[in-house]
């Protein structure tokens, strides 16, 4: 079999759906360079000293591990020198960072989360990174905030790796989804799964169950049904998991289906969800549509949403189409 590497398959790309200018490829081909380096990282553990906490704060007011901060500066150096971004912001910053004067600047927006999942990081099990990219604003001068707060559907390239037994990398620049695994001995990352689509139908379903006594009438209503099995309304058993890393849990939907939750509840009713919408759940919900899944906060597409603030968060169903569409109406009722 002809093994099909990263640069080639998005130089074909770009010639067949003209959607992969030369500048977003090389955007492209830097951020995966710089998850190549995060993956060697997170694969040194102890030995590298980089397991534990980093005894700080993000701008979440989240405890920061040493890998966070480590995968957050690999990304802002990996992107800095190469022209083709005039900003970019990690979900580990508080405000935007801007190209340094000394570099060429470009005409695009990178938003990352440097590592998701990280309360995985010390038990060994799969985290990852996520990026989204924007084109900056016609006429834009220095970069601000505003600049980046575009609605998910003007994304003009998505994609995340995971760090599991494999090291792989999903991406769409909006002709579908297609994933990459890192040949270790080559340093290569290999086309092994192209045009990836999410199953219809399912019998899975994600969401960490420890908090439904906190849980909004529908989200309890439709975890209720599934629940009850095949003597209950939906007529089928379903299995749940969560492995509380996003990247992984959207990672086996795309692979084989399912539905992933992480709603708003009653214990902060002034925060619309956990998730971040620019860091996560825009690439995470370009992404699955392009897999011809689905993906709203409970009420609307989440690509839809115009976001007002940098860090803003929000709820995320996303998945298997009818299940999405099931648990949506279900706010509606």
């Amino acid at each position: 079999m002809k093994r099909i590497s990263l640069t080639q398959h998005l130089v074909e790309e770009q010639r067949l759906h003209n959607s992969i200018p030369a500048e977003l490829r090389l955007l492209i081909e830097v951020v995966a360079r710089a998850c190549k380096t995060i993956s060697h990282a997170v694969g040194k553990g102890a030995l590298g000293e980089v397991l534990g906490s980093a005894e700080s704060e993000n701008v979440q007011g989240e405890v920061q591990k040493k890998l966070d901060i480590l995968s957050n500066e690999m990304l802002l150096e990996a992107n800095e020198w190469g022209g083709h971004l005039a900003a970019m912001a990690s979900e580990e910053m508080e405000t935007i960072h801007p190209i340094p004067n000394r570099y060429p600047k470009g005409e695009y927006l990178l938003l990352f989360d440097p590592l998701d999942g990280s309360s995985n990081i010390d038990v060994n099990v799969s985290i990852g990174t996520i990026f989204s990219v924007l084109k900056a604003p016609e006429g834009m001068g220095e970069p601000t905030e505003e600049a980046f707060l575009q609605p998910g559907a003007k994304q003009v390239a998505a994609g995340y790796a995971v760090y599991g037994p494999q090291t792989v990398l999903v991406l769409t620049t909006g002709a579908g989804v297609n994933c990459f695994t890192l040949d270790r001995e080559m340093g290569s990352w290999v086309l092994t799964h192209r045009d990836m689509k999410i199953p219809a139908e399912t019998k899975e379903f994600a969401i960490n169950a420890s908090n439904s006594r906190h849980w909004h009438p529908p989200v309890k209503r439709y975890i209720d049904e599934m629940l009850a099995g095949e003597t209950g309304p939906r007529g089928k058993n379903f299995n749940m998991r969560w492995i509380a890393s996003m990247v992984a849990d959207v990672h086996r939907i795309l692979n084989r289906g399912g539905v992933f939750m992480y709603p708003a509840d009653a214990r902060e009713p002034e925060k619309p969800g956990k998730l971040r919408l620019m860091y996560e759940a825009n690439p995470m919900a370009f992404i699955v549509e392009q897999a011809g899944g689905a993906a709203t906060n409970g009420r609307q597409r989440i690509l839809d949403i115009q976001p007002k603030k940098l860090h803003e968060r929000v709820a995320v169903f996303l998945g298997s189409r009818s299940e999405v569409e099931r648990v949506t109406s279900y706010h509606f009722e």
